[in-house]
C-alpha cells in the first residue's frame, strides 16, 4: 500500500548527524548499448526519457538529447515546476507534459511500474524503456554518456562529448566539480549546522575560484573542445545567480563577478539549440515553491535580471 506523501522528493531530510547534506545514489542503473549485448539494445523510438526544466541534473540530459539530435529518436516528457507532498505532477502547468505513456498523474507511479515494491527516492532524469516497461536508469551521469554514445546509428550529429582521448581528464574534472559546485550547493541549502554550511560554503568558493583561473588560460574545462564536463558544470552555473545566491545561502560572489565564468556561461548558453533547454520561470518556482523548510512563504523572487536570457 502507498503511504501518502512517501513519495516527498525534497532531500533536505537527507542530512547525517553532522548535519552536512547527503544525497543518495541512484537505484536503477542499467545501460544501454549499440552493440546489442545488453537487455537494452539501441533503437529508435524505444526508449523515453522524463526530466524537469528545473532539475539541473535532468537537464544535462535534455540538452545532449538536443546537441546529438535525438528529438526524434527518444521521446521526452516535462513534469511541473513545483513539485509537493507527493512528488514530480505531470501536466499541471505551463510547460509541463502529461504522461504519454501511462496517463500517470505522479511520477512515483512510474518508479512502482518498473518495480512494484518501490519506496525510495523518486528523481528525474528517468530513462524509460517502452518495450519491457522498466527503468533503464536514473543517473543523470549514465544516462547522458548512453546518450553521447549509444544512439549514433540513428543521427547526423558527429558531435562526441567524452571523446577517449580526453576521458581521463574529463573524468577527473567532473569529480571535482561534482563534489564542490554542482553538489556544493545542495550542501550549502540543506546543510543542518552552521559548520557543515561553512565547510560546504567554503569548498564552493574555493573551487568557482579555482575554474575562474583555469578558464583565464582556456576556452573551456578541458582545453579546447566542449565535452561533457562543461555541459555538467552549466546546468549549476545557470541557476547560481538566480536561485542558489539566495535560496541555499551561497552568496560570497555571483557568477557574474567571476569574468572568466561569466563569459564561459554566456558563450555556452548562446550556443545552437541550448537556451531553449533553459526555462527559468520553473527554474525559480521549482526550488523557490517546493523547498518549504527552507522558504516557507513560497514567495518567487522577481529578481534578479540576468542580461544574458
Amino acid at each position: 500500500m502507498l503511504i501518502k506523501g512517501q513519495w516527498q522528493s525534497d532531500p533536505d531530510f537527507a542530512t547525517n548527524e553532522k548535519g552536512e547534506f547527503v544525497r543518495k545514489g541512484s537505484q536503477f542503473r542499467k545501460f544501454i548499448q549499440a552493440d546489442q549485448s545488453t537487455e537494452f539494445p539501441a533503437r529508435a523510438n524505444r526508449y523515453h526519457l522524463y526530466i524537469s526544466y528545473a532539475c539541473p541534473w535532468a537537464c544535462r540530459a535534455l540538452i545532449v538529447r538536443k546537441l546529438k539530435r535525438l528529438e526524434n529518436v527518444i521521446s521526452l516528457s516535462v513534469v511541473d515546476a513545483f513539485m509537493g507532498k507527493n512528488g514530480w505532477t505531470f501536466g499541471q502547468e505551463s510547460k509541463a507534459t502529461h504522461d504519454p505513456l501511462y496517463q500517470c498523474k505522479y511520477l512515483y507511479e512510474i518508479y512502482v511500474k518498473a518495480q512494484a515494491d518501490y519506496t525510495g527516492k523518486v528523481t528525474v532524469p528517468v530513462l524509460w524503456d517502452k518495450e519491457t516497461e522498466t527503468i533503464v536508469n536514473n543517473e543523470s551521469a549514465e544516462i547522458i554518456r548512453m546518450l553521447n554514445s549509444e544512439f549514433n546509428q540513428f543521427t547526423d550529429a558527429t558531435l562526441d562529448l567524452y571523446p577517449e582521448t580526453l576521458r581521463k581528464d574529463i573524468d577527473a574534472i567532473n569529480d571535482f566539480v561534482y563534489d564542490n559546485i554542482n553538489n556544493g550547493v545542495y550542501r550549502c541549502g540543506f546543510a543542518k549546522s552552521q559548520e557543515a554550511y561553512d565547510a560546504a560554503f567554503d569548498q564552493l568558493f574555493a573551487t568557482l575560484d579555482e575554474l575562474e583561473k583555469r578558464l583565464e588560460q582556456q576556452t573551456y574545462l578541458v582545453g579546447d573542445t566542449i565535452t561533457e564536463a562543461d555541459w555538467r558544470l552549466f546546468t549549476t552555473l545557470i541557476r547560481f545567480d538566480a536561485v542558489y545566491v539566495a535560496h541555499f545561502k551561497c552568496n560570497l560572489r555571483r557568477i557574474a563577478d567571476y569574468p572568466n565564468l561569466s563569459r564561459y556561461l554566456i558563450q555556452l548558453y548562446h550556443l545552437p539549440g541550448i537556451k531553449e533547454t533553459i526555462h527559468m520561470d520553473h527554474i525559480k518556482q521549482h526550488y523557490f515553491q517546493s523547498h518549504i523548510k527552507i522558504n516557507p512563504t513560497g514567495i518567487v523572487p522577481k529578481g534578479p535580471e540576468l542580461d544574458f536570457l
